[in-house]
């Protein structure tokens, strides 16, 4: 393909503006077609640029590949940390699955780049990668979590690997359907990691913390006093449903707390019945030692009178 040239009207581009140009069009290509199907000449021929301008900037079709990919990461993975800097267990896991259900609605393109089969070209950058490295991020959570609960913090690691993977694939399936909303999808995930298949919540909505946190999609600015009430309502309920949440993690924490105190006490009382049977041992045997003496010296005395 020859050279296409831009016209002398044109604004010539700076360098850091042309590579910026190249990167938005290649992930644009590398969403639709994946990195098998887009070519350096397509690339090139869209951002109306010579196949040399697009070697020159990253070196081959791989480079620029390695660079989307790494941007998509970078992105998708500082949306997770900050998702899980919240103090509280539940608004954690919340804020995580909103975070990437975010990502997913705001970055379809860089999402669908990430779950593709990536080619070598992207080193780590793969799907699988990100979710390791972010289920070692929720590994740390979860290892205290249990720590403080009373679980075995080596569980950590296969809880994480559950939840992330659980979350993920739920995204991969809601790229393409994208109903129910977000929030909708993000409350029954966390409903179901939280609460169980036997304590499902009928109603699960997100809490009041996060949604004030995560910024939500546009709605309808209401337009009667009705819909007004309605929101107030709807409002108190979230609330309401915040707070029981939060009260029952109250009382599950008491719980594991006074189960904790009961086996110190059972382990403490049976040390000290230990040390008790020890002494008495201790004791039984000074006084058989005693015994065994006395008779040997009866038997020297009865000796020398023979």
């Amino acid at each position: 393909m020859e050279p296409v040239t831009e016209p002398r009207s044109r604004r010539r581009m700076s360098g850091s503006e042309r590579r910026e140009q190249l990167i938005h069009i290649s992930r644009t290509l590398f969403a639709e077609k994946g990195f098998d199907g887009t070519s350096i000449e397509e690339i090139a021929a869209t951002a109306q640029v010579s196949k040399p301008v697009v070697y020159e900037h990253f070196g081959g079709k791989e480079g620029v590949y390695a660079v989307v990919v790494d941007r998509e990461m970078q992105k998708l993975l500082t949306m997770i940390t900050e998702a899980l800097a919240a103090s509280h267990s539940l608004i954690k896991l919340e804020r995580a699955a909103l975070a990437l259900l975010q990502y997913i609605e705001e970055s379809s393109e860089g999402f669908r780049i990430l779950v593709r089969d990536s080619h070598a070209a992207s080193g780590t950058g793969t799907f699988a990668s990100l979710i390791s490295e972010i289920a070692s991020q929720v590994e740390d959570v979860l290892a205290d979590e249990f720590a403080a609960r009373g679980y075995d913090p080596k569980l950590a690691p296969m809880y994480a690997q559950m939840l992330v993977g659980m979350v993920a694939l739920t995204g991969q399936w809601w790229l393409d359907v994208r109903k129910p909303g977000r929030e909708e999808v993000a409350a029954h995930l966390v409903n179901l990691a939280w609460n169980g298949l036997t304590g499902l919540n009928h109603d699960p909505v997100i809490s009041a913390a996060t949604r004030e946190r995560v910024p939500a999609l546009p709605k309808p600015r209401p337009g009667s006093e009705k819909e007004l009430r309605e929101l107030e309502k709807a409002r108190e309920k979230e609330a309401k449903e915040a707070e029981k949440i939060r009260q029952r993690e109250l009382k599950e924490a008491e719980k594991a707390r006074v189960r904790e105190l009961k086996e110190r006490e059972r382990l403490l009382k049976e040390a000290e019945k230990a040390r008790e049977r020890e002494e008495r041992i201790r004791q039984r045997e000074a006084k058989l030692a005693e015994r065994a003496a006395r008779l040997e010296q009866v038997d020297q005395s009865e000796s020398r009178l023979e």
